[in-house]
């Protein structure tokens, strides 16, 4: 990743610079871009003209385009007052959520605000955001467009303000509790303290950030400010089915961060594996294999089943833990090991404990479903390390 920071000179009058910030504190901006150069200078004029008369700021964008966006912010921020600072990504981990926890880590302010960089976040309400915060001593301050004030005009077309919709409620839905006083969980304008984001928590995936931030680092103190959702300057919207379908993992992810919710997943998962395993066993005896060895490698159907849904939507974050085919051995040999260690089980509680053959089946199903499920967590994907804020991820900066 590469970096590159514009500090400007001296305005010409220092007063409207410093006698005007009726809020404490300053603001960084976090842009995450992706072939945006038709909109950065348009960007930087609406920020330079809204926000440093009344906030000290700066401005840091975290860029993964394949075009010339960040030349383009390199010369425009030549006329900024304020520092504005390139994060240019190679390899753009995580897609836009993880491009804003790389610009969090880079913020020197106490407030962050994020915002898009196709002017559909209007920077004339970032000094708002930052000084509701102040006010209600809040952690987190949402730009909703679903309160009195706000609007959601720059939506194009009624699929996507369907999507935005279900999506809404979808989240809401799955989160009542974390998501308890934000009425538009899938705002990409926010401001947030540095003190309310734990980093390495995050788990970014897709362009939902606010989600992340909201269930996993859990800010104390939730406020909003109305704003009405502009259309966009120039350029076509990033939306896609792809990015759809990363918006669901995500949510599988989240859904299933707590140990009973991954259990319960787990489960689930289990259950569906039946479906290859009985189609397996049909094909094979069909050819005229015995039952016995047809099986024992139906069996194998279900485990790869099985460990396909679990690496994509249990496990997802802790994959690089180990290696893939560490991973596949040691799954299959705990999920065969199940049928091994079973049938000693029912007979221990049939025989020792004088249960009936029914009973000892169904409490060895759940014993052997524990174990394998916490033998995966702690031999297949191992835990992640401790917690820690953003001064463990600060990047160094570079003046030009």
């Amino acid at each position: 990743m590469t970096q590159e920071s514009i500090v400007p000179g001296e305005l010409d009058d220092p007063a409207v610079r410093v006698t005007e910030v009726p809020e404490p504190g300053a603001v960084t901006i976090v842009v995450p871009t992706f072939n945006e150069s038709a909109n950065i200078r348009e960007l930087l004029h609406q920020i330079t003209e809204s926000v440093p008369s009344r906030l000290p700021c700066e401005v840091v964008f975290v860029d993964d385009s394949t075009d010339d966006t960040p030349e383009v912010i390199y010369e425009a921020a030549k006329d900024c007052p304020f520092p504005v600072t390139v994060l240019h990504r190679d390899e753009p981990a995580g897609g836009l959520g993880g491009a804003v926890v790389e610009g969090m880590k880079a913020a020197g302010s106490d407030w962050i605000v994020v915002m898009d960089g196709d002017c559909q976040h209007p920077p004339s309400l970032v000094p708002e955001l930052v000084a509701t915060g102040e006010r209600a001593n809040a952690g987190l301050v949402v730009a909703s467009r679903y309160i009195k004030g706000g609007s959601r005009a720059g939506l194009a077309g009624s699929y996507r303000v369907a999507v935005s919709r279900a999506a809404t409620w979808l989240t809401k839905s799955l989160f009542p509790r974390r998501l308890h006083g934000i009425s538009d969980p899938m705002s990409g304008f926010f401001a947030i303290r540095r003190s309310a984001v734990t980093a390495d928590v995050l788990q970014p995936l897709g362009y939902k950030i606010l989600l992340e931030l909201a269930v996993r680092s859990r800010p104390r103190g939730v406020t909003e400010v109305p704003f009405v959702f502009q259309d966009r300057f120039a350029g076509e919207s990033k939306s896609s089915a792809q990015e759809g379908f990363r918006f669901l993992r995500h949510l599988v992810g989240l859904r299933t961060a707590s140990p009973v919710a991954r259990m319960v997943g787990f489960g689930l998962i289990g259950a569906t594996g039946f479906v290859p395993n009985l189609f397996g066993l049909w094909a094979l005896t069909a050819l005229g294999m015995h039952y016995v060895p047809a099986e024992i490698l139906a069996n194998q159907l279900g485990v790869a089943w099985n460990f396909v849904l679990i690496e994509h939507l249990l496990f997802r974050d802790r994959r690089r833990h180990r290696q893939w085919w560490d991973r596949v051995g040691r799954f299959a040999l705990l999920a065969n090991a199940d049928l091994v260690l079973r049938i000693p089980l029912i007979a221990l509680f049939v025989h020792r404990f004088d249960m009936s053959a029914l009973s000892a089946t169904a409490l060895a199903l759940v014993t052997t479903f524990v174990l394998r499920f916490v033998g995966t967590e702690a031999l297949v994907y191992l835990p992640r390390g401790g917690r820690g804020g953003l001064e463990s991820g600060r990047t160094a900066r570079r003046a030009v």
